[in-house]
């Protein structure tokens, strides 16, 4: 038995068809010319996959239709030219078609076949004569067989032109200067297939490729743009389908194992079809197709329901007026005169031209026959081959033709090389039938796709339809035009979903899962006062300084402001209780005015008292600037009006104290005390220490004022408007110094709460100013520990204590006896000092 050789290529010397036939191998068509056109299609193909012990017999290759149907576009196209009065007039143009049979080693032997043409020992004719030398090259069917073919031809400068070989790697002129082709290079279709996964939302994708020049390089396009579009692939695997049986198995299972729902195959059609019928075996896996041009517009395919909704990209489909009759028109003679004619007719028809089976008894009617040859309505590859003949026609007549009086006269004894048509390969532009054919400096043309999907008509077949169109030459971002009318995988319509991990949703963000690809990740809660907006968000961002994220954290909304306003309840209850004490404080001036003149009144220094009462009526009332939103004017006015009213009324009482001291000095014989704290002097007592607190306080609003500022430090969340105090060193002179004059107020009050005397002021005064130091004292750290608008209702609540504290101590036993005990409000009862 002998083992296969030539896997890469699928085919196997030992075939019937492909095998060569000592040092010459004829060409499967063939017609002499002014110029020869030589052609390379690989009619027959190797199917059968090798197993693992060999001990199966391969498959002799057969006749693929398609690349037949291309071969005879091409004898078309030249007949077609021929018959032409506008390009290459007079001149007849020959092609010899080789079979290369997918196969490297016979693409390499046609291609010294081709050589041997060009040496003159071969020709019959004059030296002038071009007869049976090939002058340009048309093929190959793929990019290997291009590759070998183009590695032998390059040396002698025979362009080629390709109508089926996408291999990136050609583009290279370095390597393939004598290169050019009608098919787009599989660049531009992996960027393609890339963008289009990337489109539909696809991140987590499998690969499968055929392990060749077209597959490989093909491949490596697709992944670097995959790359660059964020998508992950969870597998890419190569094969060919003359590798054993279980590689191909291996693949299979992948496949069905995997959870990336779609897979781009960029495999050639034997690839595919091997790959597919391995798939069928068992429940074939529920996947999305991404095909590339080599299989997905092949309606061979079909056949596998499973790959309904597969979507990929071809060459647009075309019309070539005349080709179905030409196709069709095959006459017996034409049959039996060709082995290639003849092995399709035999194989169509299930019928033999020889006596081994089944006679064919003439009754065999090809316009009745349905199969790819016969099939002109996608015309893709075919279109490709036809426009590969009609660029070699231009080059040769832009050669060998000159424009005389507007018409064409062309030579055809001009003497013609090679390179001359390599030469002017490059400048080719026409338009044929509708489609347009150019060459860019890398011998590519113009890459516009169709993209297409197979979807399911109501009776239930499988049918190829366009459904956008993809053009390189759009700007970026508009190369695609897509339809609505999609079908996806077992004809649903609505849209499949591949990815690792589900989309993180605003207000997280990715986190991705350590040694896997970036695909696959966690989504995490952004962290406190940052946002992410948009889907799948890589990172957080900190909202601006005055706002902050709402619950999702998908967006920054502004802090909400606070601060001790009259609409609060606490601001409603301390604004109560402010208002409360200053018409308490009121009440209690009416009350001693009205009784100014019985002893109790006038025994207790009613000049001092009434200032007094005024003073914390003030006091009562500067707790309401605390109240609402802070402005310029009423962080400067609380803090000095609080610090002036409560200085004026600490001195009132200071005064009192004094006086009730140096009153009982007076008593001693000879004491001329008095006269030094008469009325005037209690005035300018009181003044003087007011007269320092309003020093205090001028100064501390020349040079550092207090202002308002929104507090954005003490809650992460919300906005605490409140006023700075500008010059802490001021604040505190303030407070220290109202301190100051408490302290004293006290310890003479201490000393004076003894002297027999029935209305001895000192021991309220003892007692109010006890209240007084002992608020003041603990307000100091409750006011520094206090957050927000909680500073504010310690001060207030400080100053209302302080200043009921000295209303209720000092003045409600007086006003409880003029009111309710008129009977000790006499000037017996005053005197009479042993009475308590």
């Amino acid at each position: 038995m002998t083992r296969h050789i030539g896997a890469q290529d699928g085919t196997t010397t030992s075939s019937l068809n492909c095998k060569l036939q000592g040092s010459t191998r004829l060409p499967a068509f063939s017609k002499d010319g002014d110029f020869v056109i030589g052609g390379d299609f690989s009619l027959h193909v190797y199917m059968n996959t090798v197993y693992s012990d060999y001990t199966s017999m391969p498959e002799p290759a057969k006749c693929k239709g398609s690349e037949l149907q291309s071969s005879r576009a091409m004898v078309f196209a030249i007949e077609e030219i021929n018959n032409s009065t506008e390009l290459l007039p007079g001149i007849r143009l020959g092609y010899q078609i080789y079979d290369s049979c997918a196969s490297v080693p016979v693409a390499v032997h046609m291609a010294f076949q081709i050589l041997n043409s060009l040496d003159p020992v071969f020709s019959m004719d004059n030296n002038c004569s071009h007869s049976g030398m090939v002058m340009a090259v048309v093929g190959g069917s793929g990019s290997t067989t291009s590759i070998s073919l183009s590695q032998v031809i390059r040396s002698f400068n025979i362009p080629q032109v390709s109508h089926f070989s996408t291999c990136s790697c050609l583009s290279d002129k370095q390597q393939y200067p004598n290169f050019f082709r009608t098919f787009p290079s599989d660049q531009f279709q992996a960027e393609a297939m890339a963008k289009l996964v990337k489109h539909f939302g696809w991140t987590w994708i499998g690969a499968v490729r055929s392990d060749s020049d077209y597959g490989n390089n093909g491949m490596a396009s697709f992944l670097k743009a995959a790359q660059k579009e964020g998508i992950c692939v969870e597998y890419s695997l190569s094969f060919h389908r003359t590798y054993p049986h279980s590689r191909i198995q291996r693949v299979a299972d992948v496949i069905r194992r995997s959870t990336a729902m779609v897979v781009v195959a960029l495999l050639s059609l034997g690839d595919m079809r091997a790959l597919l019928e391995e798939l069928s075996y068992e429940p074939s896996p529920s996947r999305q197709w991404i095909g590339s041009e080599s299989w997905v517009t092949n309606s061979e395919l079909m056949r596998f329901s499973f790959c309904a909704g597969a979507i990929g990209f071809g060459i647009p489909k075309s019309i070539i007026p005349g080709l179905r009759d030409f196709l069709l028109n095959l006459s017996p003679s034409q049959v039996a005169s060709s082995q290639i004619l003849t092995e399709f007719w035999e194989d169509a028809f299930n019928c033999t031209l020889t006596k081994r089976k089944r006679l064919c008894d003439g009754n065999e009617d090809i316009q009745n026959l349905q199969n790819q040859y016969t099939d002109t309505s996608q015309l893709r590859v075919t279109n490709m081959a036809y426009m590969a003949v009609y660029a070699v026609a231009h080059a040769i007549h832009n050669a060998v033709c000159q424009e005389i009086n507007g018409t064409a006269k062309c030579d055809k004894l001009t003497k013609l090389e090679s390179k001359q048509i390599l030469i002017e390969l490059k400048k080719v532009n026409f338009s044929q039938n509708g489609y347009d054919v150019s060459f860019d400096a890398n011998g590519d043309p113009v890459a516009i796709y169709e993209l297409v999907n197979w979807q399911k008509s109501e009776n239930g077949v499988t049918e190829i339809v366009a459904v956008g169109l993809y053009d390189a030459s759009r700007p970026v971002g508009q190369e695609f035009q897509i339809d609505k009318n999609l079908t996806w995988m077992e004809g649903s319509m609505k849209v499949p979903v591949s990815v690792c991990t589900d989309s993180c949703p605003p207000g997280t963000r990715k986190v991705l899962q350590k040694g896997k690809p970036i695909c696959c990740y966690d989504c995490t809660a952004c962290p406190e006062g940052e946002i992410s907006n948009s889907t799948d968000s890589t990172d957080c961002l900190p909202c601006q300084k005055e706002f902050w994220p709402n619950k999702k954290r998908d967006t920054c909304i502004p802090k909400p402001v606070e601060y001790l306003s009259f609409q609060d309840l606490l601001g409603i209850i301390l604004a109560t209780f402010s208002v409360i004490g200053a018409c308490l404080t009121i009440v209690t001036a009416a009350v001693f005015f009205c009784h100014r003149k019985t002893p109790i009144v006038r025994a207790n220094n009613s000049e001092l008292s009434f200032l007094l009462l005024i003073s914390l009526t003030l006091c009562f009332l500067c707790s309401l600037t605390f109240i609402g939103a802070p402005s310029e004017w009423s962080c400067m006015l609380r803090h000095t009006a609080f610090g002036i009213t409560f200085v004026l009324c600490i001195s009132c009482v200071l005064g009192k104290t004094i006086v009730v001291l140096m009153a009982f000095k007076a008593t001693i014989p000879g004491s001329n005390v008095m006269k030094w704290f008469g009325p005037p002097q209690q005035r300018m007592t009181v003044v003087s220490f007011t007269f320092i607190q309003v020093l205090i306080c001028t100064v501390w609003l020349v040079v550092n004022p207090p202002f308002p500022i929104k507090n954005l430090t003490t809650y992460k969340e919300k906005i605490i408007l409140e006023c700075a105090l500008g010059s802490a060193a001021g604040f505190w002179a303030v407070l220290g110094y109202l301190g100051i004059l408490a302290a004293f107020c006290f310890v003479l009050a201490v000393l004076a709460r003894k002297l027999p005397d029935n209305f001895n002021e000192a021991k309220l005064i003892t007692i109010s100013m006890l209240i007084f130091c002992t608020v003041w004292i603990t307000f100091i750290p409750a006011y520094v520990s206090s957050p927000g608008k909680f500073t504010v209702v310690v001060e207030i609540f400080a100053i209302l204590a302080s200043s009921f504290g000295l209303i209720m101590c000092i003045f409600a036993p007086k006003c409880f006896i003029i009111l309710f005990k008129p009977e000790k409000n006499t000037k017996k009862y005053l005197i009479n000092k042993n009475q308590l």
